[in-house]
C-alpha cells in the first residue's frame, strides 16, 4: 500500500543504497585495520632480530599466548603469525606498495604473497583486485589464466599514441592473449560466426575482456564520404571513458589491419567521441599473431591499437599433460572398453583438486 504513495519508492530505494554504501565502508574501514594490525605484528617480530629457528619458536609461542588471552579473536594461528612476518618483511621496504596492501583484503593478500614472484606482479594482482572487486577464487583464477603475464605481454602502440595519464591504464586493459573457451566452438570459419557466437555469450566476453567493458553494439555503423562502414564490435571502457572498436580476425594477424583499425578510430573520434571522452582505442583479435610482424605494423601508427590473440579452448596445466595417457593407451581404451583404466591418478587428482 506505501507503494502507492507519490515518492515512496524512490525514498525507500535511495536509503537503502545509502545503507548499503555505509555497510561497504565499514567492512572496508575494519579489513584497513584489521591489515594494519597484522602488519604491526609483523613489524614487532622482526624488530626483535630473531633468527629464523628461534623466530619459528616465538611464533609458536605467541600464537598459544594470543588465543588464550583473545580466545574469540580468529587469526591468530602461528601460520597466520608467521605469514604476518613476512608480509611485513616482504612490503616494507618498499613505499609505493605499503599504502596499497591494506586495499585488499588480507585473505587476497595472502594469495599474491604466495604465488607472486616479484613487486611488479604483486602490485599488478593488488590493483586489479582493488579495481574489479575479485573474490578470492576470481583473484587466484586470473593467477592461474597468467593474466599479468599476458597483460604486460601485450602489444599495442598505447605509448606513443596516447597521452602518458592514459598510456599505463590502457595496457593494462588489454591482455595479450584471450581464451573464449565459454564460446563453446571447437573451430570458427568466418569473422560474422565468431561474432554471433559472442553475442551470445556478451556476459563471459565482457569479463573476459577485463570487466570494465560495456557492450554498445555489433556492426556499429559509421558513415563517411557517403559510404557505410560497419565495426564488427564496439565497446565502451568505464575507467579510460572511450570508444573500444573491436575487430574480428579468424585469421593470422596481417599488417593492412592496422590500416583499416585506424580508419576506424580516426572516424569515430570525428563522429561518435561525446565530449569529455577520450581517443577511442581499437582491439584487433586475431586467431594468431607473429609478435615481430604486429611490433612493425604498429611501430609508426599514431592512432592508440592493440593486437591480441584468442584461442576457444583453455589450456591444461603442464602437471596434467604429463599425467593424461598417451595416443596409443586412449586407443586401446576405445576399442576394448574392458581393457584397464588409463592414467587412474588423473582422476584421482581432479577429485582432489575440483
Amino acid at each position: 500500500m506505501l507503494d502507492t504513495i507519490p515518492g515512496y519508492p524512490a525514498l525507500f530505494k535511495e536509503i537503502k543504497e545509502r545503507i548499503r554504501s555505509a555497510q561497504y565502508e565499514a567492512l572496508k574501514a575494519v579489513n584497513k585495520e584489521l591489515v594494519s594490525l597484522y602488519w604491526d605484528i609483523g613489524r614487532l617480530i622482526v624488530e626483535r632480530q630473531f633468527s629464523e629457528k628461534k623466530g619459528k619458536a616465538v611464533v609458536e609461542r605467541l600464537s598459544q599466548d594470543l588465543q588464550a588471552d583473545f580466545p574469540g579473536i580468529a587469526g591468530f594461528s602461528s601460520r597466520n603469525i608467521w605469514y604476518m612476518r613476512v608480509f611485513y618483511r616482504t612490503y616494507s621496504g618498499n613505499a609505493k606498495l605499503q599504502p596499497l596492501v591494506a586495499e585488499i583484503g588480507w585473505t587476497h593478500n595472502l594469495i599474491i604473497l604466495n604465488a607472486c614472484k616479484d613487486d611488479s606482479e604483486r602490485e599488478f594482482y593488488i590493483r586489479m583486485t582493488k579495481q574489479h572487486s575479485w573474490s578470492k577464487s576470481a583473484l587466484i583464477d586470473k593467477i592461474q589464466l597468467r593474466t599479468y603475464e599476458t597483460t604486460m605481454a601485450s602489444q599495442t602502440s598505447f605509448d606513443q599514441a596516447l597521452p602518458r595519464e592514459l598510456a599505463a591504464p590502457a595496457r593494462l586493459a588489454v591482455k595479450d592473449e584471450y581464451t573464449f573457451d565459454f564460446l563453446e566452438m571447437s573451430d570458427e570459419r568466418s569473422e560474422r560466426r565468431l561474432e554471433y557466437a559472442i553475442l551470445a555469450k556478451v556476459e563471459p566476453f565482457l569479463k573476459e575482456m577485463g570487466g570494465l567493458f560495456s557492450f554498445v553494439g555489433s556492426q556499429y555503423r559509421i558513415e563517411v564520404g557517403d559510404q557505410e562502414y560497419f565495426i564488427d564490435l564496439m565497446l565502451y571502457h568505464r575507467s579510460l571513458k572511450c570508444l573500444v572498436a573491436v575487430e574480428l580476425k579468424t585469421g593470422k594477424f596481417m599488417p593492412e589491419h592496422v590500416g583499416k583499425m585506424q580508419f576506424y578510430l580516426a572516424a569515430l573520434d570525428d563522429l561518435a567521441r561525446l565530449e569529455g571522452e577520450n581517443p577511442s582505442i581499437g582491439i584487433i583479435l586475431c586467431r594468431s599473431k607473429n609478435r615481430t610482424i604486429v611490433e612493425y605494423a604498429l611501430r609508426e601508427t599514431r592512432k592508440p591499437i592493440g593486437v591480441s590473440a584468442y584461442k576457444l579452448v583453455r589450456s591444461l596445466p603442464n602437471e596434467l599433460k604429463r599425467l593424461l595417457p598417451d595416443r596409443r593407451q586412449v586407443e586401446m581404451l576405445l576399442s576394448d572398453p574392458t581393457a584397464p583404466q588409463v592414467a587412474p591418478q588423473v582422476t584421482k587428482r581432479v577429485a582432489r583438486e575440483g
